[in-house]
């Protein structure tokens, strides 16, 4: 008996929906990943692409670091992706931070935590030529001349330029933010004396503080850390200061919950391996590892923490 060409069309379509059921139901990841993060250099794209090494070992495919400049298009273009796993973020504070500062086209609404995947502190250092040793020496001196001690700053809404200005705020002190691109140029300047304050990344500065260019006064942490070892803490002199980075990954709103907990197993794995917990702390970073949860309450209590302080102390986006 012969068949139809209906037949035959009904029997492709089937084995065609089997053959896409068959596609849908392999397990996530079956193709390579897109973790969009910062521009090159830095905290931010340090984590991504040590988080892209580890994804990419432990679930059998690329894990491939897009840079995308600043914190507006890597966010955006994350919150606007299709939520299927395939495009992901990694950044810190400031994809939280910049909204409350200056209009964003994403929310934070439309990304979903997955892992708080490292912490970092700064160090208050200041210039040899600053007559101050200490953070309450600093204190006395920046209220006994009001605006006439400068700092260095990343842009607005970076690590430390956040730490800066909470100091400032908490302390009740007036410094003179000067504005750098990035890190290395600040360093410089603070360096050759142009600018005699800053709030920097412990990888930065660490050289120049064993050498005497620098002098460390505290960190930013809440408590005394093995990454700053023999400092004390800004709250030792301020009661209640704390700033630290935080740098996670991300997903879009409505990616299944199968993959979140597929990211954060494999991630946090990752990070409770002793060698990365050796690369991130040789960078003045804490491998941290969390569950989704965590890292969510995490994100609103630090929000509401920073937009006390930024209504507060009117800080807005040049």
């Amino acid at each position: 008996m012969r068949s139809s060409p209906l037949a035959g069309l009904l029997i492709a379509a089937g084995m065609a929906l089997c053959g896409a059921s068959a596609l849908h139901a392999q397990p996530y990841p079956n193709k390579p990943v897109r973790i969009v993060t910062a521009a090159p250099g830095g905290g931010v794209d340090f984590t991504a692409r040590l988080l892209a090494l580890g994804l990419t070992a432990s679930l059998g495919q690329q894990f491939v670091v897009d840079n995308r400049g600043g914190t507006h298009v890597s966010a955006t273009t994350v919150a606007n992706a299709v939520p299927d796993g395939y495009t992901v973020l990694v950044h810190n504070n400031t994809i939280w931070v910049a909204p409350l500062m200056e209009k964003a086209n994403y929310s934070m609404t439309q990304l979903v935590p997955v892992v708080l995947a490292s912490r970092a502190l700064n160090i208050l250092v200041v210039h040899p030529s600053l007559p101050v040793q200490s953070v309450k020496e600093l204190i006395a001196l920046a209220k006994a001349k009001p605006g006439d001690i400068n700092y260095a700053s990343g842009p607005v809404g970076s690590a430390n330029y956040l730490a800066a200005e909470l100091f400032k705020y908490m302390a009740g002190v007036n410094l003179v933010r000067i504005s750098y691109k990035g890190g290395g140029p600040a360093v410089n300047d603070l360096l050759a004396g142009q600018v005699k304050v800053m709030f920097a990344t412990t990888g930065s500065v660490t050289q120049h503080v064993k050498s005497g260019r620098l002098r460390a006064l505290a960190a930013t942490s809440a408590e005394p850390t093995a990454l700053a070892p023999g400092l004390p803490t800004i709250a030792a002199a301020v009661p209640g200061y704390e700033s630290l980075a935080f740098y996670g990954l991300f997903v879009p709103l409505k990616t299944p919950p199968a993959i979140i907990a597929r990211l954060n197993e494999a991630s946090r794995k990752y990070l409770e391996l002793p060698d990365t917990k050796e690369r991130f702390f040789n960078s003045g970073v804490e491998a941290v590892g969390s569950t989704p949860q965590a890292f969510d309450a995490e994100v609103k209590a630090d929000t509401a923490r920073m937009q006390k302080m930024i209504q507060a102390a009117g800080l807005r986006v040049e």
